[in-house]
């Protein structure tokens, strides 16, 4: 089934309540029937990244509509939070969760502040929390914790090593001053130097651009021209990357060529950006052509359900997400608790993924899989992440 390229834009807000079918109105009740299991979904409702959010939501819906609203056997009542910039509106809907609606597990949170905002609450509540975002490095303990997409460092490990070869001069490195982007562009830097690369920013560390006012990049871009870089890496998701790129292309142009993380040109981000986009080179563990089952049955699945949209690396997460508790759920017993789930979720091993097979890495509890670089290609008037090559694993 062909997938369809164009990508539909976020709605101006999330709905309040995710219901799995047959669920209709009970969602945001705190005690669940007899057989149902609740679960918490935190995801940015607004602020930069609210188009994550609808994203987010859609590849966790597309799973429980195929599985009957079901996990493990039990019926589902989801309660959905905004996650917000992170911080005080992810704390309030954590709490929330935790303590009156009495989830089984969490799942959810697109930004590195978020997570440290609900793994220490979940962890000492003994929940399970599942991230299907960024997860930082500055978490400690993991033992709750669990994130079926990557940690922040990723993106640059994958592409760090491939541009250092692959250009031939210095390469300048910009991104947004919070810890996902620390963690982004320092994964990046590491591998990238030690496979030779140079830094062209002058001070020789990657420069940092304010989060998440900025949306005039002018001033940084006319340092990255004059810099004498050969190529620039980049990390920005949700509005500011659409800003990035375009004002990129203006004030820079294709001269310089754009590698980045795969976020800045993901989802309703490479619709919005247009033209600009064309030819940026992206690190990503997903992209919608590949060439495996698993992603054959979720691409078409996911173009019957959302017919103007293209699936994207947090569809991909949060339905990985549903299978990994439904498989965790059916294994941990007629009454699932929390800690049982948890458990469960320790013994799974390999995951068959729209991504390629992947599994936990033991010490992080994040994945070990597969990494692609994508580049921007236009298909009349819509355009494509299009795998040009493979990057290894990471993980």
């Amino acid at each position: 089934m062909k997938i369809p390229r164009r990508i539909l834009l976020a709605p101006a807000a999330l709905v309040v309540v995710l219901a799995a079918v047959g669920c209709t109105g009970s969602a945001m009740t705190p005690d669940a029937s007899p057989g149902e299991i609740t679960i918490g979904f935190i995801a940015p409702q607004t602020g930069p990244y609210q188009a994550i959010g609808t994203d987010m939501q859609r590849g966790w819906d597309l799973y429980l509509d195929q599985h009957g609203g079901k996990l493990g056997g039990h019926r589902v009542k989801v309660v959905l939070a905004d996650e917000g910039d992170g911080t005080a509106a992810a704390q309030t809907a954590v709490e929330k969760l935790l303590k009156a609606d009495k989830v089984a597990a969490i799942v959810g949170t697109a930004t590195a502040p978020a997570v440290g905002t609900v793994a220490r609450p979940a962890t000492e509540a003994r929940v399970p929390f599942v991230g299907v975002g960024g997860r930082p490095s500055t978490l400690s303990d993991v033992s709750f914790v669990w994130h079926t997409s990557f940690q922040s460092v990723d993106y640059g490990r994958a592409a760090g090593p491939y541009v250092a070869k692959s250009v031939n001069g210095p390469v300048y490195v910009i991104g947004p001053d919070y810890q996902g982007g620390h963690d982004q562009l320092a994964g990046f830097v590491d591998a990238f130097v030690a496979a030779g690369g140079k830094l062209a920013n002058p001070d020789g560390k990657p420069t940092y651009t304010p989060w998440p006012a900025t949306d005039n990049f002018a001033p940084w871009l006319a340092k990255v021209r004059d810099s004498g870089a050969a190529a620039v890496y980049a990390f920005y998701a949700g509005a500011p990357a659409i800003s990035f790129t375009k004002q990129y292309a203006q004030f820079v142009g294709k001269g310089m060529p754009l590698y980045a993380a795969g976020f800045l040109t993901e989802g309703a981000a490479l619709t919005a950006e247009g033209s600009a986009a064309d030819g940026v080179l992206t690190a990503a563990n997903y992209a919608p052509g590949l060439n495996n089952p698993s992603n054959q049955a979720f691409t078409a699945a996911f173009a019957a359900k959302y017919p103007s949209a293209v699936p994207n690396v947090y569809h991909v997460t949060s339905y990985d997400a549903a299978a990994l508790l439904d498989r965790a759920i059916a294994s941990a017993g007629a009454n699932p608790t929390p800690e049982a789930i948890n458990t469960a979720i320790g013994k799974l091993g390999q995951l068959d993924s729209p991504r390629g097979p992947w599994q936990f890495a033991s010490a992080t509890h994040t994945p070990v899989q597969q990494w692609y670089l994508r580049e921007v290609k236009a298909e009349g008037t819509s355009r494509s992440n299009v795998v040009v090559a493979q990057l290894g694993q990471v993980g």
